[in-house]
C-alpha cells in the first residue's frame, strides 16, 4: 500500500453548472405580464376555484401561463436538460441512425438542423428529437443510447408532465367554463391513442450576419397543432407573445416554472374562449447571443378520434361564444397543419376556417 506521502491526489472533477443557471441576460425587456397558477394550491380546499379565477381573463385573452410547483424538483428539471446536451454532442452520424421518416410528416426520433435554408444562405437552426408517449399501443423504435441510458428517468419525467400537470390544468380550464370537471381530460388520457410527445430542442446559435439577414426573427409568429405546449425554464431570451393589442412582448424565464400555451385543438373545444396563442422565438439578446438555446418540452395531442367542436357552456352562451356547426377531428386537423406549413405567411390562427386550414400558416416544426 502506498504512504500517504507517495500517494498521488486525483484531481478533483469540474463542476458542471446546470443549463438553468447560465447566467440571465443583463438587457432591459418589455416582459408580458402573465398568470402565475400555483399548482401546490390545487387540492387544497377552494384552491380549485381560486386558480380558475386566475385563468380566466388569461385564458380567453392571450392563452399564455406560468405554473410553479409542478411536482418535480429543479434537480430533475435539469437532469432533462444534461440529457439534452449529451443527446446532442452526440457525433451526427449516430444522431442520423435515428432520425425521423419527415417525408411522410412523422415526428417521432430526430430532425437535424440545416435541412433547409429559410433565407438563401442562412439555414433553419432548430435540432431535435421526439419522444412519444410510453404506453403499450405505441410502436416501439430504437432510440440512441444518450436516451436509452436515462430510459426510466425520462418515462417518468414525461408521464409526471401529462398525469399531475397537465391533467390538473385541463380540470382547471373545466372549471373556467363551468363544465364538468373531467369535459377536456375525457380527450386526453395518457393510453388512449393519441400523438403527445416529450421534446427535447436546441436552437443553434447563430452569427450577427445571419441574424441580420433575418430581420433577428427565428421563428415566425405561429400557434402550436395540438392541445398545450409546456416549455421547462431555460434563461435565454427569446420568446415572445403577441398580446391582445397586436404588441409582442417577451416571455420572463420566470423562476422554477413552466411556461405553458394554449394551442389550436383547445381554442376548438372551447369554440374559441381559450386562446391559441400565437408567438414567435427571436435572436437572443448581445450579452447571449453566443449560446446555443437548449430547451426541454411537452407537447399535448388530444385522442386522434376526438372531434373538434366547441363546448356547451353556460360561460360561452353568456360570452356570445356558441358552438358552430364547423368540426374537425383532431388527427385530420394535425394533418391538415402539417401540409399547411409549405406557406410562409404569419399564422392568424383567430382568422382561421376549419374548411380553410391550409393558408396563413408560417413553416414550423412542432
Amino acid at each position: 500500500m502506498p504512504s500517504a506521502a507517495t500517494e498521488q491526489v486525483q484531481p478533483a472533477k469540474p463542476v458542471k453548472t446546470p443549463y438553468s443557471a447560465i447566467k440571465e441576460s443583463e438587457q432591459e425587456f418589455d416582459w408580458v405580464d402573465l398568470s402565475i397558477i400555483d399548482l401546490a394550491e390545487f387540492d387544497k380546499p377552494g384552491g380549485k376555484q381560486k386558480l380558475a379565477a386566475q385563468l380566466y381573463d388569461a385564458l380567453k385573452n392571450i392563452g399564455f401561463i406560468y405554473v410553479i410547483n409542478f411536482g418535480l424538483t429543479q434537480e430533475e428539471v435539469d437532469e432533462q436538460y444534461d440529457f439534452a446536451q449529451e443527446l446532442f454532442d452526440t457525433p451526427l452520424d449516430e444522431k442520423m441512425k435515428y432520425i425521423a421518416d419527415l417525408d411522410k410528416g412523422e415526428y417521432i426520433g430526430y430532425k437535424p438542423f440545416g435541412l433547409r435554408d429559410v433565407k438563401p444562405g442562412v439555414p433553419e437552426n432548430t435540432e431535435v428529437y421526439n419522444i412519444p408517449r410510453f404506453s403499450p399501443d405505441v410502436k416501439p423504435r430504437p432510440h440512441p443510447s444518450a436516451i436509452t441510458n436515462h430510459w426510466g428517468k425520462v418515462e417518468k419525467f414525461s408521464k409526471h408532465i401529462h398525469q399531475e400537470i397537465v391533467m390538473k390544468l385541463f380540470a382547471l380550464f373545466a372549471i373556467v367554463l363551468e363544465l364538468p370537471e373531467d369535459h377536456f381530460t375525457k380527450f386526453h388520457q395518457y393510453d388512449d391513442n393519441h400523438s403527445s410527445y416529450l421534446r427535447y430542442m436546441k436552437y443553434h446559435a447563430r452569427t450577427p450576419e445571419q441574424n441580420e439577414a433575418l430581420e433577428n426573427i427565428w421563428l415566425k409568429g405561429h400557434s402550436d397543432f395540438g392541445s398545450l405546449t409546456l416549455l421547462f425554464r431555460q434563461p435565454i431570451v427569446a420568446l415572445q407573445v403577441r398580446t391582445p393589442k397586436g404588441e409582442w412582448k417577451y416571455v420572463k424565464p420566470y423562476p422554477e416554472s413552466i411556461t405553458v400555451n394554449v394551442a389550436d385543438t383547445m381554442q376548438f373545444l372551447s369554440n374559441g374562449f381559450l386562446k391559441s396563442s400565437i408567438h414567435r422565438v427571436i435572436a437572443p439578446p448581445k450579452d447571449q447571443a453566443h449560446l446555443d438555446r437548449l430547451g426541454v418540452l411537452y407537447f399535448v395531442r388530444p385522442g386522434d378520434d376526438v372531434v373538434l367542436t366547441g363546448a356547451k357552456s353556460a360561460v360561452l352562451q353568456r360570452e356570445n361564444m356558441l358552438a358552430s356547426s364547423e368540426t374537425i377531428v383532431a388527427k385530420d386537423w394535425v394533418k391538415a397543419r402539417t401540409i399547411a406549413n409549405i406557406s410562409a405567411k404569419e399564422v392568424e390562427v383567430e382568422k382561421q376556417k376549419l374548411n380553410n386550414v391550409g393558408d396563413g400558416l408560417t413553416p414550423v416544426y412542432t
